[in-house]
């Protein structure tokens, strides 16, 4: 079972028209500490978001009075940040295309796994949470300098570039210092999937990124056997 969200009550807009498959869905969401707003239709769920601040919006394609897409593109308008989750049925390939070059940040085709949709959740939400601590132009922590936009490690006094994918996850992890990050989650958030490849691929990068932070005794990145890795120094990090 995916561990609930480290985002505390963290709100979630649910347009769904299927009623069994909402009560389902928000069953499982909310005993994951999740609150959930249901709306029935396209229109119902532009109304609930002039009325509340959410922090996901899970949409639905198909829904009477206004589809997800004309939903998704309304939010859009105003609203950049937020991320978007498409609900769709096997065989919409042109409304998931659709819905991404609208602004949504990725789909789950029905019938989903709980699982699945459980941990999509979470990486938007943890990656969204963070927002502003991701906009930082550098990370301080221990010995240690991470120039984001240069993707420069330096430890030590001994300045190493970093590839796109090193640099990604240690931000990811630097962001969440302290708190295990799940494998899946680093997967999904830098490769896009969880895959037995991307997986071994994940393995090579971080042996490498702890290599490069080893001449510094204050910080570690630590495995957590069957879950996923842990950045762990004795200083406090420092965005800027």
């Amino acid at each position: 079972m995916v561990a609930p969200s480290s985002t505390p009550q963290a709100v979630l807009l649910y347009a769904e028209d299927d009623e069994t498959l909402a009560k389902l869905t928000i069953e499982h969401l909310e005993t994951q500490g999740y609150q959930v707003l249901h709306a029935k239709n396209g229109k119902e769920a532009l109304h609930v978001l002039n009325q509340r601040n959410v922090d996901l919006v899970l949409l639905d394609v198909m829904m009477p009075q206004m589809d997800g897409l004309a939903v998704a593109e309304t939010i859009r308008q105003e609203d950049t940040l937020t991320p978007i989750l498409f609900l769709t049925a096997k065989g919409q390939d042109k409304d998931r295309i659709a819905g991404l070059k609208l602004g949504a940040d990725d789909y789950i085709v029905k019938p989903f796994a709980m699982e699945e949709l459980l941990l999509k959740i979470q990486v938007f939400l943890r990656r969204s949470g963070h927002m502003q601590q991701q906009q930082a132009r550098q990370i301080t922590f221990g010995a240690c300098l991470f120039q984001i936009e240069k993707r420069t490690l330096t430890v030590g006094g001994q300045e190493q570039t970093l590839t796109h994918k090193e640099a990604s996850i240690l931000r990811l992890l630097c962001v969440n210092v302290g708190q295990v990050v799940k494998r899946d989650e680093i997967l999904i958030s830098v490769w896009g999937d969880n895959t037995y490849f991307n997986g071994r691929s994940l393995d090579v990068f971080m042996s490498k990124l702890r290599k490069l932070l080893k001449p510094d005794p204050q910080t570690e990145i630590m495995s957590v056997h069957g879950v996923g890795y842990r950045l762990v120094t004795n200083t406090p990090v420092e965005l800027s």
